[in-house]
């Protein structure tokens, strides 16, 4: 069988090479297509109670490995088969803009890691762990690397794109030294293996030392200071392909843990705890940050953290309930997490569409030079108004839905009193992230789609191209399924739930039904009196001569479009609040007070938060001095570099004689 994988990976890569540049799409297109019809397909038999046998083969390092689908593993490839299709569509539009700019190398180049990140992605989640698992892995992050360079002539693309490998082999360290303690212990490096370590060992070194290595790459506070940096940098579809899908690798990881461990309450419990303050602080601090961003893929890059966060508190406040016998509970708030997990993949997905679309006609991304969009791409504005109402968790879309299953979770064990402190302070973190979430999204749609153009780019913008739309489409008609018709999307979820707590789905399923099936009801009708409120109006204004003038402003005549709100006004009060976490750059100069008659003044400013600061210093100094000293040996001179290879050479016959290597 991998023989027959390499010919058929090395026919994919040839074709995208030999295809013309134009074509290139397609051919990528057709391969993602087939590996996410074929994952579909394994995943609705793996739903229905089978385990689906891909292969099993003895490896070099970890010893008896296999590649199946169960029901979680199910999950994540429908996850990652709906983001791949839309994603690869929308590419086509994007890619265009630039086939004039690039080689046709360098476009085959950006297709072969799509199509190699989409089936590393897949392998991940089907791999039963240890060397597969971590090849998998690693392909996965030079696959994403490789889709970050894409315009790698910018210099904060280089930076960003180096900052994510860095980060990223630093976690994969991690993954490497828990696999190994795992095969120590058990002789075995698969996660199924995780139990019987678990019941034998010390069990949080281990689960403590994946979990940095899963929380790296799901940017979890303080490890997440390589999302707002990758995002902006890398193309649009990548970034909704890496936020909605890529990052929810890491939260498998961690669920895969979760998973094994059995009985032992009290590990279960103190797991929970870990995984619940980290969800909490993650969610703040993202969502806190995003509020603060005057760039629109790095406000949805940290939002990407915040809900993160909001998946974590879900499996947090279900590890703590089943710790605490409370079955209910555990259900809730695992069935929340998952359909987060599902619905995040939707909505950032889309969003990350829509900036796309913006920066393809604004070729910038910062909000204070956008304003009034909505009048010049019309759909686009509406595909975003209806994400944004998704992601800000309200009804009748399917946001709503997963954090309404969490608190339902959280609200039980508060009522029930099982671990009451941590019901109460998992709801207090959600609703403080739901609130700035509402701020957040408010400002952005606003600030870019709302009010009058700050700028004449905006009259010269227009709608981009039907296929981007048909693929900003795809996860809208999943979002509005969600959203409708939550009584029927919750049996797949609690079908999952159940294959990894233990407890019987038909407690979820019986307990959220009714309450699910009232809000399918009430959305449905919501809808309708919205249409048909539509249709009413429409008809009234037929006869009816509509004019347009300028706003009225209360008798001042010299209005213009500085006095509306900016992205950094919007958010003042709240970053008042938070101005020890953040360091600010700017950008100019701001209005001095003693300026009666002011001249025209440039003024930015932009926010990070001081762990980026922190954590980015060091390694940037690290490779600046690694790199001083490694070009003192580039001398130019041939004996030089023989004697080099010499002392190489050397070096390994004396380790391998005396049994080092």
């Amino acid at each position: 069988m991998y023989l027959y994988s390499l010919l058929v990976a090395m026919l994919v890569v040839l074709a995208i090479f030999l295809a013309p540049k134009r074509h290139k799409v397609w051919v990528a297109t057709g391969a993602i297509s087939l590996a996410s019809l074929a994952a579909i397909v394994a995943s609705v038999v793996a739903l229905g109670g089978e385990v689906v046998k891909i292969a099993e083969f003895e490896t070099m390092f970890f010893g008896q490995e296999s590649l199946a689908i169960d029901k979680l593993s199910a999950l994540m490839l429908l996850i990652i088969s709906v983001a791949s299709v839309a994603t690869v569509l929308y590419s086509r539009g994007y890619v265009k803009g630039y086939l004039e700019r690039f080689t046709s190398v360098h476009i085959s180049m950006h297709y072969t890691a799509l199509v190699t990140l989409v089936v590393s992605m897949m392998l991940v989640v089907m791999s039963s762990g240890g060397f597969s698992f971590l090849f998998s892995w690693e392909l996965m992050t030079i696959a994403s690397f490789v889709l970050i360079l894409f315009e790698a002539e910018r210099h904060e693309v280089r930076r960003a794109a180096l900052n994510y490998l860095v980060m990223m082999h630093i976690g994969f360290l991690f993954l490497v030294a828990g696999f190994v303690m795992l095969f120590n212990v058990t002789g075995s490096a698969n996660f199924a293996d995780i139990q019987h370590y678990f019941a034998v060992a010390a069990p949080l070194p281990l689960f403590v030392i994946l979990f940095i290595g899963f929380g790296m790459k799901a940017g979890i506070f303080p490890m997440h200071i390589w999302l707002p940096e990758a995002h902006p940098a890398a193309p649009s579809h990548v970034s909704a392909i890496m936020s909605g899908v890529m990052i929810k690798t890491g939260v498998y990881g961690i669920i895969r843990m979760m998973q094994a461990i059995d009985h032992n309450r009290e590990l279960l419990f103190t797991i929970g705890l870990i995984v619940l303050i980290s969800g909490a602080v993650t969610g703040l601090w993202g969502v806190f940050l995003a509020a603060m961003q005057n760039d629109i893929k790095r406000l949805l890059a940290y939002s990407s953290i915040e809900n993160i966060g909001v998946i974590l508190i879900g499996l947090g406040i279900a590890a703590v309930g089943h710790a605490a016998g409370s079955s209910l509970v555990g259900m809730c708030g695992m069935c929340g997490a998952l359909l987060h997990m599902v619905n995040h993949s939707l909505f950032k997905s889309m969003l990350f569409f829509s900036a796309g679309n913006i920066y393809s006609k604004m070729h910038t991304t910062a909000m204070n030079e956008m304003g009034g969009l909505a009048k010049y791409m019309p759909v686009t504005a509406i595909m975003m108004l209806f994400a944004t109402v998704a992601i800000c968790a309200l009804p009748p879309l399917n946001g709503f839905v997963s954090e309404l299953l969490i608190y339902i979770g959280m609200f039980n064990g508060v009522g029930s009193g099982h671990e009451v402190l941590y019901s109460v302070t998992g709801i207090i973190a959600l609703s403080l992230i739901g609130g700035i979430v509402v701020l957040a999204f408010t400002k952005l749609y606003g600030v870019v789609f709302l009010g009058s153009p700050r700028s004449h780019h905006v009259a010269e913008c227009t709608e981009v191209d039907n296929l981007r739309i048909v693929a900003m489409a795809i996860p809208a008609a999943f979002i509005l399924m969600i959203g409708l018709a939550p009584q029927y999307a919750i049996r797949p979820i609690a079908l999952v739930a159940e294959a990894i707590t233990g407890s019987v789905n038909t407690i979820a399923v019986d307990h959220f039904a009714p309450t699910l099936r009232i809000f399918s009801y009430v959305g449905i009708a919501f809808l309708v009196v919205v249409a048909l409120i539509y249709i009413l109006k429409r008809r009234a204004q037929r006869s009816r001569v509509i004019t347009e003038g300028p706003t009225w402003g209360c008798g001042f005549t010299a209005v213009n479009t500085r006095m509306q709100y900016t992205g950094e006004s919007f958010s003042e009060g709240l970053e008042n609040i938070g101005k020890p976490l953040m360091k600010d750059f700017v950008d100019g100069r701001a209005v001095d007070k003693d300026e009666i008659f002011p001249l025209p003044h440039g003024y930015r400013i932009s926010h990070k938060d001081k762990v980026d600061s922190l954590l980015g210093r060091w390694w940037v100094e690290m490779m600046y001095r690694i790199n001083k000293y490694v070009m003192r040996l580039r001398t130019g001179r041939v004996n030089n570099y023989i004697t080099f290879a010499l002392i190489f050479f050397v070096v390994v016959l004396v380790l391998t004689l005396f049994g080092i290597l």
